[in-house]
């Protein structure tokens, strides 16, 4: 017996998502833009100086490694899901334009919130009072329940990810979703969970073994994409500042300690600020010995939809987005 007491969970009072106040509804979400002629040229009006001249070298990368086969790997926080973009995303995901997406655990709830019920981003600071911030029922007990079910099957290579995507599919609105879209598509999706940060772990539904199996399961997946990123490859990180850059330092250091030459790819970072970890372990530090890093300080919002439209019109003109 532990001689530290422990909160019991399982009086926690949770509240119908229905009845909670969401910030960010269906409605809200971007729409992906199909590129012509009027903004290749706008392209091409760009500076070729500083963040413009990045930017346009990084879209350049992107195209040139995915016309080699490359893989282009999207990680995120759950920004971008609140800002709209789940749609923009998955239409990468759609045309092959990404081959993968590696998210924390609260992109994963957002995705899932706006993907079954339409809304998510519960005003926090008005539900802190009275204990009721992350106690919405239908959003623990979904990812939690897809997670213990999957971790008591009789598969043991079953991750986070595709565990929560098929659950998703199984739903009326789940496809919808960028962790759906992933498993509909075979391409791999990673949860990497941070215990404790995330309100699905306030709730009785949450499980440690079954969620710190599965996340683990995902490292591993991750791990494996990433043997084939050098020489072409492209690593973007939008919003995370801690849990991915970590994760992804020590699934390069996996990769190249098993073998694997992965040198020579592209990363970069996107987010309103600029902070430490992003910059070192994303942007400088992989890149070191070959490749390329960019920092972009900006709103998702803004920047994912012109990167994401730069890269359409690259694709669809059969060029490279001018360098």
């Amino acid at each position: 017996m532990s001689r530290y007491p422990k909160s019991d969970l399982s009086n926690v009072r949770l509240l119908s998502i229905e009845n909670r106040s969401s910030k960010v509804s269906r409605s809200d979400l971007g729409r992906p833009f199909e590129p012509g002629k009027e903004f290749a040229s706008f392209i091409d009006t760009l500076p070729d100086i500083l963040a413009a001249r990045d930017l346009r070298r990084l879209a350049g990368n992107w195209v040139a490694g995915r016309k080699k086969g490359k893989p282009a790997i999207l990680m995120m926080g759950g920004h971008v899901v609140k800002v709209g973009l789940v749609p923009l995303v998955c239409d990468l995901l759609e045309r092959g334009l990404l081959t993968g997406v590696a998210m924390n655990s609260a992109a994963a709830i957002h995705d899932v919130e706006s993907a079954l019920f339409g809304e998510t981003s519960e005003d926090v600071a008005a539900a802190l009072t009275d204990g009721s911030f992350g106690m919405a029922k239908e959003t623990g007990e979904f990812i939690n329940g897809a997670v213990v079910d999957a971790y008591e099957s009789d598969d043991p290579e079953v991750g986070f990810g595709e565990a929560l995507g098929e659950r998703l599919l199984a739903q009326e609105g789940g496809a919808n979703s960028i962790i759906g879209t992933c498993v509909r598509l075979n391409l791999p999706v990673t949860i990497h969970v941070a215990i404790g940060a995330d309100i699905v772990h306030q709730q009785p539904s949450m499980r440690g073994d079954a969620t710190g199996e599965l996340s683990f399961r995902d490292f591993r997946l991750l791990c494996e994409e990433l043997r084939y990123l050098g020489s072409g490859g492209v690593v973007l990180n939008f919003g995370s500042a801690v849990v991915l850059p970590e994760v992804f330092l020590k699934a390069l250091t996996v990769a190249r300690n098993l073998g694997a030459d992965v040198f020579n790819f592209t990363t970069a970072n996107f987010d309103m600020i600029r902070h430490y970890r992003p910059r070192m372990n994303v942007v400088t530090r992989p890149t070191q010995d070959g490749g390329e890093g960019f920092d972009f300080a900006g709103h998702h919002e803004i920047m994912f939809p012109l990167l994401a439209a730069m890269v359409k019109a690259g694709e669809v003109s059969g060029e490279e987005v001018k360098e």
